[in-house]
Order: structure tokens, then sequence, then C-alpha cells
């Protein structure tokens, strides 16, 4: 086990896969000054500018030219900087990436892995703080990845980039320098199984991405008062591990989801229409979701503040749930 930061394990993952394999590299704008977010740091001196590109300023020309690029049989990492800018390129994963294997009839695959900071970052706005995970989990042929600790940042990323279908990965904003310990070695992590964060037997939390923290310290909170709450950290919206969440809620006959991104049509929905279709004997209590508002997201701190799913949110949820 080493101590390293979310983004450090990030970058060891990629270079990892690219000393690996030859036909692994990485485009987006930045790249050769480290990343934004300082997550390519170093890699241009060791892989040169044709494996560690850098782009002009158009996410339509990266992803389309990505997507080229691994049909072919090269291994893209794309930077998209932030999940907002990713919309410029949808049409290029959306109807090109996700479909080529389908209607190319298995003759073509796209390994692709889209790498999309995601969530709120303090006075980003509203063009730079969204999550749009949700969106992606809706389209056929994505795999859609929302790792929460450093150690599954590296193990995912290195199963992304061994996928053979386009992989949707969101990394928050706000854990780059969240510190966690990460296995040596060469250890992946598989797509659709889930992590237990905490056990518990009075309800299950389940989440994912940076709102995982925040389930777990109010289960923290909570277990002060008596309340024992399970956190499930499902890693990957698709697939996602039903069995782990209906395992779960059998115990405990309660279930909330929590999620930083809108609650309206979000995945804590698909979440909780399938627990509800699927344990109905098992539920003591209504399936409850806890989700930010269907509002832009404010510029001002305070109007930020309201709009996120905090610790004490959840508590609250989770006690009405308890006593209902």
């Amino acid at each position: 086990m080493a101590t390293m930061t979310y983004a450090e394990a990030g970058k060891q993952a990629l270079a990892e896969e690219m000393r690996r394999d030859p036909l692994v590299w990485a485009v987006g704008e930045d790249l050769g000054r480290g990343g934004v977010f300082g997550q390519y740091k170093g890699l241009v001196e060791e892989f040169g500018p044709l494996r560690i590109s850098d782009a002009p300023i158009s996410e339509a020309a990266i992803l389309g030219a990505s997507v080229g690029a691994a049909m072919t049989g090269t291994r893209p990492v794309v930077e998209m900087r932030f999940a907002d800018f990713a919309l410029c390129a949808v049409d290029e994963l959306i109807n090109q990436a996700a479909k080529a294997r389908f209607m190319f009839g298995g003759q073509a695959r796209v390994p692709l892995v889209v790498r999309e900071p995601m969530g709120m970052w303090r006075s980003s706005a509203a063009q730079h703080s969204q999550s749009l995970e949700g969106w992606y989990t809706h389209i056929p042929g994505l795999v859609v990845a929302c790792p929460a600790t450093p150690a599954d940042n590296k193990g995912l990323l290195k199963t992304a980039i061994r996928s053979d279908d386009p992989v949707v990965y969101f990394e928050h904003k706000n854990m780059w320098a969240l510190e966690g310990e990460v296995p040596d070695g060469d250890v992946t992590i598989p797509f659709g199984v889930a992590r237990t964060a905490r056990e518990g037997r009075d309800l299950t939390i389940v989440s994912w991405s940076a709102t995982v923290h925040a389930a777990t310290k109010a289960a923290e909170t909570l277990a002060g008062e008596g309340i024992e709450a399970e956190v499930i950290d499902l890693r990957t919206l698709w697939p996602w591990d039903r069995d782990a969440v209906f395992a779960s809620v059998a115990r405990t006959g309660r279930l909330l989801v929590a999620h930083e991104a809108v609650q309206v049509g979000g995945f804590g929905a698909e979440v909780a229409a399938t627990v509800a279709e699927h344990c109905f004997k098992a539920l003591r209590a209504p399936v409850r979701r806890l989700g930010s508002p269907r509002v832009p997201i404010a510029y001002a701190p305070p109007l930020e503040d309201l709009l996120r799913v905090t610790p004490d949110k959840i508590a609250e949820a989770a006690r009405a749930l308890v006593a209902a």
C-alpha cells in the first residue's frame, strides 16, 4: 500500500497502462503543462508529445478524432477538462462511439476513455459545476464510472483503459487532493462491483463519487444516535451492482439514495425504482431520494451551498426514514 492523492492515483494508472501498452495515449487541452488539475504532470516528459498530445480548443474535434483512432486500433484517453465542456462533443460520443459496435455488427469496437471532471467546485458557476453522469447511463453502449477514492480511481481507470467499449469516466473536481491508501502493483477493479464503505443494520444509503464521503460522515453522526447506516458506493453506474444493493436492503429494510446531481431524472431514480420493484417485500418504509434541486448552480458561495447534498441533509433524511 502507498498513500497518494486521487489525482496522483489516476496519473499513476495512466502511466502504468501507457508503459504496458504502446497503443494507449492521451489527448486533450493543456495536457503538456500537466492538465488543469495537475493530473498529467510529468507525463509528457516520459512519453513525449505524441502520446501526451495537446489538442486545439475544440472538444468535438478532440473526441471525433479519438473515436476514429480507437476504431483503427489505438486506445485513446480523452481529457475533457470539465464534464460541462464534453457537451460540445456529445454527438461524437453518443451517436458514434456508443453505437459503432452495434451498427457494424461487432466488427468494430471503440476502446475509448472519456475523462470528465464533474461536480461543484467552489464558485465555478452554472457552466462549470454540473454532475451529468445520469445522462450517459441512458445511452446503450456506454460504460459509466464514478470513482470515489484514490484506490478506486487507479483501479477503475486501469480497467477503463483496457475495456473494448467506450467508458465515460467521471472524476470529481473536489477530490483531486483527497488522500488514501492505494494497493501496489497491477490491481484493477471490475465494472459493476460496489464497495461497502460502511456496514450497518438500520438503513442503506447508496451513493457514488464525492457524495459517498458525505454519506459516510452522516453515518458516523447517526451512529452516535444509535442509528447504524450501511453506505454503499456503487463505483460504476453502468453497469451497477444491483445484487449488492438488494442484499443490503434485504438486511436493513430501508433505502436512501443520495447524489450531487439534480434529483429530477437523476440516476438515483433508477436505483430507487429498481429496488421498489424487486425488494418491496423487504422494505419497511418508502424508498427516498436526495439530490440537488433543479436550478442552475450559483456562483455565490452561500447560494451554492444551498444546493449541496451535505452530511447534515443526508442525516436528516435518514432519521426521517428510520422514523417512518
